[in-house]
């Protein structure tokens, strides 16, 4: 556990998480682990994911049932999807998400937390019982509605293993819509990624913005937008995954 312990350090500059090995107890007391289906292999038929990011190149793509076809539908952060069903789809089986930018799902949708510091563990427990952290950098929801077998962990060292292996160091640490691709390289046969990179006017921010100039998020230094983009259009060419690149 103490490696864990330095990986929590690592990512977001933690100098003392306070109980690791007792957070990770109350953890999995309180979720109970079952296997979700995405992680039940079967060779009985193909397994297709899309994975959908939230690029302003969705805009006018009409790709929304294009993604709904998919087996299962990956969506990350704080992504809407009512208003927007004609070109970003209404179906989602797994979102992607932190504390900070955790936002409600639906019933039957899985929450895949990617927990970036140790203070992302205590919580997903406090949310899902006593409901008293409500601010970790920024306020966060007390409480959560998520269906406590509905939710899966992104385990600390896979992020590390991203990190090295796939970015080379590139950032400070992976973001959510690279983790979540890697993830479905992983555990899908088929992986099509939708809403990732620019618009067709070389800008970037998110589809249901008004301000299309927008795209801060580039220049914070934290994740290395340029490297990740460019190890996908990679995975593109050799035929690893299929980028749609919007309309």
């Amino acid at each position: 556990m103490f490696t864990l312990a330095l990986l929590f350090i690592k990512l977001q500059g933690e100098r003392s998480p306070k109980g690791i090995n007792e957070t990770i107890q109350e953890l999995f007391e309180i979720i109970p682990g079952d296997r979700d289906q995405l992680l039940e292999r079967s060779n009985s038929r193909c397994r297709r994911c899309a994975v959908v990011g939230n690029s302003g190149n969705l805009k006018q793509s009409q790709y929304g049932q294009e993604i709904n076809n998919h087996d299962f539908v990956f969506r990350m952060n704080k992504a809407p999807t009512v208003g927007f069903e004609s070109d970003v789809g209404c179906k989602t089986t797994h979102h992607f998400v932190y504390p900070e930018s955790y936002r409600e799902l639906g019933e039957n949708v899985s929450m895949v937390l990617i927990p970036f510091k140790t203070l992302d563990l205590r919580w997903v427990i406090s949310a899902l019982t006593t409901g008293t952290i409500n601010h970790t950098y920024i306020p966060v929801p007390r409480k959560i509605k998520v269906n406590k077998d509905k939710i899966l962990i992104y385990h600390p060292v896979f992020i590390k293993y991203v990190y090295d292996n796939w970015l080379q160091h590139h950032g400070r640490y992976p973001s959510t819509g690279f983790l979540s691709i890697i993830f479905a390289l992983h555990v899908c046969d088929e992986v099509d990624l939708y809403g990732f990179g620019a618009d067709s006017k070389g800008n970037w921010h998110h589809y249901w913005e008004n301000n299309p100039s927008s795209g801060a998020f580039r220049q914070t230094g934290v994740h290395d937008g340029d490297f990740e983009s460019n190890i996908t259009l990679t995975l593109a060419s050799i035929d690893k995954i299929r980028f749609f690149k919007g309309r």
